[in-house]
């Protein structure tokens, strides 16, 4: 921020300095040493270049928010006339030409009447002129103080409006933690509560399975991006808890191959799809597959999961859930991702290609 800052104040001095010069290049008088220091100790000229640089911040800091940008035209149309007059009738600088030399008559020669050529009746009056410079000096800094106010506005909406698509990934990443089943969450509470009645020696663990998920879920996921690792063991304690209600009519193949060291993926990422695969690929009376692999290499993080659909209308907040994953990836990955999702035979697959 800090060096941003200090490149437009540079610009814009560097851009002051070749406009005060302007009267080198526009006048093309023959300048010596005696002219330019002439030119530069005028307060006419100080005065009519200081003029611009007031009116470029005048309309870029207070006339285009306060007027321009509230529609009122008429009014901001009124004042930008009322300076372009107020900066024609200044004294334009010009270069100091040679003062004329007054005529005095030579030695021996008398003056008996006036000079030849000289007209003692009064000259009339000059046209007026357009001041073709001062139009265009003014119309040029006008313009580029619009332009300049503009992008700036154009540039600070688009800074709000990426602020705001972060914050809608995170309220969405918080949405997607309450998104937990809570009826996940009761079923294995009740099977541990079970397993300690039948004084299994399970019992500790899947409390402490229980107890690490819900620690990662609350409190570790706070970032865009977590360790591979840490959404493994993640998914790992997740799995185990659902097999606590797993009978033997469900074959679970859990699967993490390759390189998975110094790798991150946005925190809950797979849990989606993953819950998705509990909810609607176990019957209580048919035999079932569950496959979910995850595989990493050092181009992509590949995940996959595939199960049978034994219910056949969806829960509306699943839908949300698959959506929302949707939405973080477009903004995390901004289409550097692979995402397929499909449905054939009575069997859900989803395909998550990630870049590393």
């Amino acid at each position: 921020m800090l060096r941003s800052k200090t490149s437009t104040i540079i610009i814009h001095l560097a851009g002051w300095l070749i406009f005060l010069s302007l009267p080198f290049l526009l006048f093309p008088a023959p300048l010596g040493n005696q002219n330019v220091l002439n030119l530069l100790s005028s307060f006419n000229y100080w005065l009519y270049y200081f003029f611009y640089v007031f009116l470029f911040y005048f309309n870029a800091y207070f006339l285009i928010p306060a007027i321009y940008f509230k529609k009122k035209y008429a009014l901001y149309a009124l004042v930008i006339a009322a300076l372009f007059i107020l900066v024609y009738f200044l004294k334009q600088p010009t270069h100091t030409e040679p003062p004329l030399r007054s005529f005095r008559p030579e030695p021996g020669m008398e003056m008996r009447g006036p000079p030849p050529g000289f007209n003692r009746e009064r000259r009339p009056p000059r046209p007026f002129r357009v001041n073709l410079v001062t139009v265009f000096l003014f119309t040029m800094v006008w313009a580029l103080s619009t332009a300049f106010r503009i992008t700036q506005q154009w540039t600070e909406t688009e800074r709000r409006a990426v602020k705001a698509e972060a914050d809608k990934a995170n309220a969405e990443l918080s949405f997607l933690k309450a998104q937990i089943n809570p009826h996940f969450l009761f079923n294995t509470l009740n099977n541990i509560y079970l397993l300690a009645i039948k004084k299994n020696e399970n019992t500790p663990a899947s409390i402490m399975k229980l107890s690490n998920l819900m620690r990662y879920v609350t409190e570790d996921t706070n970032q865009h991006f977590v360790p591979l690792d840490e959404e493994i063991n993640c998914i790992r304690d997740y799995i185990d808890l659902q097999r606590l209600r797993l009978s033997n009519k469900v074959n679970l193949d859990f699967q993490v191959e390759g390189k998975t060291e110094n790798k991150v993926v946005p925190p809950l990422l797979f849990i989606t799809f993953i819950e998705n695969v509990f909810k609607y690929g176990i019957s209580n009376h048919e035999l079932s597959t569950i496959n979910i692999h995850i595989y990493s290499d050092d181009k992509s993080i590949t995940f996959y999961c595939r199960n049978r659909i034994f219910q056949t209308k969806p829960q509306e907040r699943t839908g949300i859930g698959i959506e929302n994953t949707r939405k973080r990836l477009g903004h995390l990955y901004a289409g550097k991702h692979v995402l397929n999702i499909t449905t054939e035979k009575d069997y859900f697959t989803v395909e998550l290609i990630l870049p590393v």
